[in-house]
């Protein structure tokens, strides 16, 4: 997951209507801090190769040290300098062909429309205003909040691990696309990253959230915490679905701790049938988002800003084409978060589309820890955000992925179950989820009551349908039960 560089250096060290903005075209370009997604035994060869290159330099440099020690200082800076060059030029260049790499930097040479989290930019062949729709399209997705791996912070719990290089790429993946939720929660979708300091404290709160140490909310170790009964822990991969669920119970119980405004969304999960209904589209459904929001607010409002999480299996290995043209329509949403996925074994967060590119935030770049503390107007953001533009084709993403949206009010939640319903009405059979005012009639286990298998096997638990209490029963056979869409 990791860059040939990175593999050398480890062990040293709401609105309704869409807004358009005209787009020059922008030829692809490279930049140093481009990663690619390597196979692990070239990687391997080809690092052991450099690493026997560079030791030659040392060794000769040990050999002669007792005879001029001025010489030897010239020749290491000259090796350490060569190292540099190499690494971040002509051999990542050289890299990139020996290993492979599908995704690119730049804008494509298309000139069709761009979609960004619900953003319509379209791209002419001659602009008139000089690049102003490219300055445009840049703000925007700079301004995107970009969480990569970190190193230096301090160990997870129990674990020795101070960082998360080759392992968290999901869990930066998928905090990316909350942020981005708090982000148009707090200071709206056409906010952009201010160039002058001081910052607004709203935007240095949000980032203070996924900060990577016990005093952040949202950070890695208590994103690994509430998903333990999901399967996370530090140094494994995790897929798209416990990712959804650890999500949901982090946030649910962040909220109970805080009067925090930053942390008052309700999260709801999509999932599929629960009443045992295997296969078919996950189903959005009405009736339960009401419950939750009503839960939410503790009767204050009728209605409560939603974070709607929808993991998704669409074929066995890479994504059935069917699912394409739908999958592109969901950047068209004004409620829009964008994916959490992408390669085999390497999550990306997946922000825009033109044509059948997906464009996308790497969280594979090896960042050292940044305190940012609440209400430090004056602190360095930088990592925090990516100029680089990175698209892959859409055709080559892991199946397992999750969709995002976020709807600020009831409008806003209805608008977007229109839309849904639409796409879903013209997506030839193949929807990736549905929307429905409530659950379909239950099948009879008993008049009242709904029988629930543990995830283990080990307990059943009663659900009243009337007043929607759990109740644990002991001593009963529980009959093999499995819901295909908690497998992600």
């Amino acid at each position: 997951m990791k860059g040939l560089s990175q593999k050398i250096w480890s062990s040293k060290s709401p609105s309704k209507s869409s807004i358009d903005f005209p787009l020059k075209d922008l030829a692809s370009s490279t930049s140093d801090r481009e990663a690619c997604e390597t196979k692990p035994s070239k990687v391997s060869l080809w690092s052991s190769f450099i690493g026997s290159t560079f030791s030659i330099f040392e060794t000769h440099i040990d050999s002669s040290r007792s005879e001029n020690k001025a010489s030897n200082y010239r020749t290491y800076g000259w090796t350490t300098v060569l190292k540099r060059v190499v690494l971040r030029s002509s051999m990542r260049r050289l890299q990139e062909r020996i290993i492979g790499c599908s995704s690119k930097t730049g804008v494509t040479s298309s000139t069709s429309e761009i979609w960004l989290l619900g953003v319509r930019y379209k791209v002419l062949a001659e602009d008139a205003d000089h690049g102003i729709g490219l300055v445009e399209f840049e703000k925007d997705f700079s301004s995107r909040v970009w969480i990569t791996y970190r190193k230096g912070f301090d160990v997870i719990g129990d674990s020795k691990y101070s960082s998360d290089v080759n392992w968290g790429c999901m869990l930066r993946s998928s905090q990316m696309l909350v942020a981005q939720a708090l982000l148009f929660h707090c200071l709206g979708r056409s906010w952009r990253r201010p160039l002058e300091k001081p910052f607004d404290k709203k935007y240095i709160d949000i980032l203070h959230l996924f900060g990577d140490s016990e005093s952040s909310a949202f950070s890695i170790h208590h994103l690994l915490q509430a998903g333990k009964q999901y399967g996370l822990a530090a140094g494994s991969w995790v897929g798209p679905y416990a990712m959804c669920r650890s999500w949901e119970t982090l946030i649910r119980s962040k909220g109970a701790e805080t009067s925090n405004n930053y942390l008052s969304m309700a999260v709801y999960v999509v999932s599929g049938d629960e009443y045992g209904e295997r296969g078919g589209a996950p189903v959005v459904c009405i009736e339960d988002v009401a419950e939750l929001c009503a839960e939410f607010d503790k009767g204050h409002f009728d209605w409560s800003p939603i974070l709607l999480l929808v993991p998704l299996v669409l074929g066995p290995e890479k994504v059935n084409p069917r699912y394409i043209p739908s999958l592109k329509e969901t950047f068209m949403f004004p409620q829009s978060l964008g994916i959490m996925g992408g390669k085999p074994g390497a999550s990306t967060y997946i922000i825009g589309v033109q044509d059948d590119e997906a464009f996308y935030l790497d969280p594979h770049e090896v960042q050292s820890v940044v305190d940012i503390r609440s209400g430090d107007l004056e602190v360095d953001t930088s990592s925090y955000h990516c100029n680089v533009i990175r698209h892959l084709p859409l055709d080559t993403i892991d199946s397992s992925l999750a969709i995002g949206f976020y709807c600020r009010d009831k409008d806003d939640f209805n608008d977007f179950c229109a839309r849904a319903s639409k796409l879903a009405d013209q997506s030839n059979g193949a929807p990736l989820f549905t929307v429905a005012q409530m659950h379909q009639q239950p099948r009879p286990v008993h008049q009242t009551q709904v029988l629930i298998c543990s995830s283990d096997g080990s307990d059943m638990i009663q659900r009243d349908n009337n007043d929607l209490k759990i109740k644990h029963i002991d001593n009963l056979e529980c009959p093999p039960c499995e819901d295909d869409w908690q497998l992600l």
